[in-house]
């Protein structure tokens, strides 16, 4: 038992790195859609990171997004899931280039909750912390 959590923690620390990374990216950037699209990224390794420690494969399910397995897999993540699956729609605008898609204050906000929820997911799988990202946002 406890291999197989090692095994797991092993797991996720490569989309905790990652997810750090993105968040980085986010915090650092100056183009309001990809500070968008790089936290709402970010938020998404967090939870990849989340599944590989709490998710059990089971074949004979149908196909979810991960914002509907983090909530099925962690229920005390759920409301975060339901902001990041709201997002979902804004990043891939952000994405594509649509420079209205979101907000300087939407960016920043998310660059924020995207911070606190790889902070919790951190500690709720018993990862290291990240340090604290060194970032200038507006709506801070």
């Amino acid at each position: 038992m406890a291999a197989d959590l090692q095994h797991r923690l092993t797991l996720a620390e490569q989309p905790l790195d990652l997810a750090y990374r993105s968040l980085a990216e986010a915090a650092s950037c100056t183009d309001t859609p990809r500070r968008y699209a790089c936290a709402h990224v970010a938020a998404l390794r967090a939870a990849a990171a989340l599944l590989a420690v709490r998710a059990r494969p089971n074949p004979r399910n149908r196909q979810r997004n991960a914002w509907e397995l983090v909530a099925a897999v962690a229920p005390e993540f759920a409301d975060w899931a339901m902001v990041f699956a709201a997002g979902a729609r804004k990043r891939a605008a952000a994405e594509a280039g649509l420079s209205a898609a979101v907000t300087e204050r939407e960016a920043d906000d998310l660059v924020r909750e995207a911070e606190r929820f790889l902070t919790l997911v951190e500690k709720a799988v018993g990862a290291p912390r990240h340090p604290p990202l060194d970032r200038q946002l507006r709506w801070a």
